[in-house]
């Protein structure tokens, strides 16, 4: 069974701020059977993930009996939720929003620098992975999905290993507003991680490929850092860090 030809899907998301709380939102708006967990227990989880019909459930109920289970952690929890990912059932399509970025004594703590954060989950979690929604400011996310025949629809690349598991993970971006870019295998997901030219820099579909294509391995630490320098300087400046455009604006000067 082809689980992207089915209409409403069982879907489990780990992960309760602002990214997972707007996939929860709108998946559950598009009809889904969503639950929704954070680490401090259902009772924690706010209004604005489960207005539409989202449940709000534990880490335990999040990946029993899902489809789908999207993990959206920071990095550094995802050792933490580990176990409740792998008892996921064996067809589950499990999806990872998250981003790597290094310590500031430029330890890269649990796995190499430049590897992709997603093939590194992978192996943690025992299973095959896909990778979605991580390129987009929480901003953009939240204030910018719109109709797929909007012009300039942002776009949202989207990596996996398998067929099957890229096509849901598509389709699902797609259903929370956003055109959804195929970016190619897990080993390539560098190209959609922090430093490279489509991460937070809202492109559009047509734009997408030719931004992917033009990312250069070798200079995403240092375009990723630069970025870090320059967001760190206006924040202690004084600087709004949650202003989306400022976000964008610096991203695309700094990756491009």
């Amino acid at each position: 069974m082809s689980v992207a030809r089915k209409g409403h899907l069982r879907i489990g998301i780990i992960g309760a701020g602002s990214i997972g709380s707007t996939i929860a939102r709108r998946l559950a708006r598009h009809g889904h059977d969503v639950v929704i967990a954070n680490s401090r227990g259902p009772e924690t989880i706010g209004e604005a993930a489960l207005r539409t019909g989202a449940q709000a459930v534990t880490a335990a109920d999040a990946v029993r009996g899902v489809e789908v289970l999207i993990v959206s952690v920071p990095m550094n929890r995802n050792a933490d939720i580990a176990e409740y990912v792998r008892s996921a059932p064996d067809g589950a399509v499990v999806i990872d929003t998250s981003n790597y970025y290094p310590a500031r004594d430029g330890s890269v703590r649990d796995f190499e620098e430049g590897v992709p954060e997603s093939v590194w989950l992978s192996k943690l979690f025992g299973r095959p992975v896909a990778k979605a929604w991580n390129a987009i400011t929480s901003q953009s996310f939240d204030a910018k999905a719109s109709a797929p025949d909007k012009p300039a629809r942002v776009a949202i690349p989207v990596a996996a290993d398998r067929d099957e598991d890229r096509a849901i993970a598509m389709q699902l971006v797609e259903q929370t507003g956003f055109d959804a870019v195929d970016a190619g295998v897990l080993a390539e997901s560098w190209r959609q991680q922090p430093g490279s030219p489509v991460y937070c820099t809202d492109r559009t579909r047509a734009e997408m490929p030719d931004w992917l294509a033009a990312a250069e391995k070798e200079r995403v630490p240092q375009r990723r850092d630069l970025a870090m320098e320059v967001i760190g300087d206006y924040v202690r400046a004084g600087g709004d860090p949650t202003d989306g455009r400022f976000l964008v604006a610096v991203n695309r000067a700094s990756y491009s």
